[in-house]
């Protein structure tokens, strides 16, 4: 799935990214392909979603070159 970067705190190390058609995901470090990236808001990324006990949540998270 493709979307962008809503905000990302990095020293929380969570945020929320926008799908295509403006549905909020929540991302943790945990789910970032390479933990150190760094997320920047409106960055695109690429991302599949995993659903959890309190709703979806992104994984394999990437930055779109």
């Amino acid at each position: 799935m493709k979307g962008t970067v809503k905000w990302y705190d990095r020293v929380k190390g969570y945020g929320f990214l926008q799908t295509e058609d403006q549905k909020d995901i929540f991302v943790h470090r945990t789910g970032l392909d390479v933990p150190q990236t760094e997320l920047e808001t409106g960055q695109a990324v690429e991302f599949e979603i995993e659903m959890k006990e309190k709703g979806p949540v992104a994984i394999k998270v990437k930055k779109v070159v």
